[in-house]
């Protein structure tokens, strides 16, 4: 072959080229290295952007922690007027709203059904 490899001990060069090795790769050393650079500049962009995520999830995280928390306590609360509360009260509470108001009562009325409808339906 006319043409030797510069990388091989031993092997002439051919004219025009320095004996180093040198200076065939240096382009390709600037042209990696700049993308090599731009991968770290990505790398640490995406760090960026994970820890911003990450900080806005645990943000939202604790915010439904307490809310729940808060809701929890309602329905404890609830449940102990309910174990103390007098039934014959109730009743007569909410039939008093039924006679004042008797599209309300129908609707709510109407309302109750089609979940506990919906509820034995998805039993099946």
């Amino acid at each position: 072959m006319s043409q030797n490899r510069t990388d091989f001990p031993g092997t002439s060069q051919p004219s025009g080229t320095s004996t180093s090795g040198q200076s065939g790769t240096t382009g390709y050393q600037n042209e990696y290295s700049s993308v090599g650079n731009g991968g770290t500049a990505a790398a640490g962009t995406a760090t960026a952007l994970a820890q911003e995520y990450g900080g806005k999830i645990s943000e939202a995280a604790s915010q439904a922690k307490e809310f729940v928390s808060e809701k929890i306590t309602v329905v404890g609360d609830k449940i102990k007027d309910l174990q103390t509360a007098d039934f014959g009260a109730i009743k007569e509470n909410a039939t008093d709203y039924a006679r004042k108001n008797p599209g309300q009562a129908i609707l709510i009325s109407a309302a109750a059904g089609l979940l506990v409808g919906l509820i034995l339906r998805g039993r099946r």
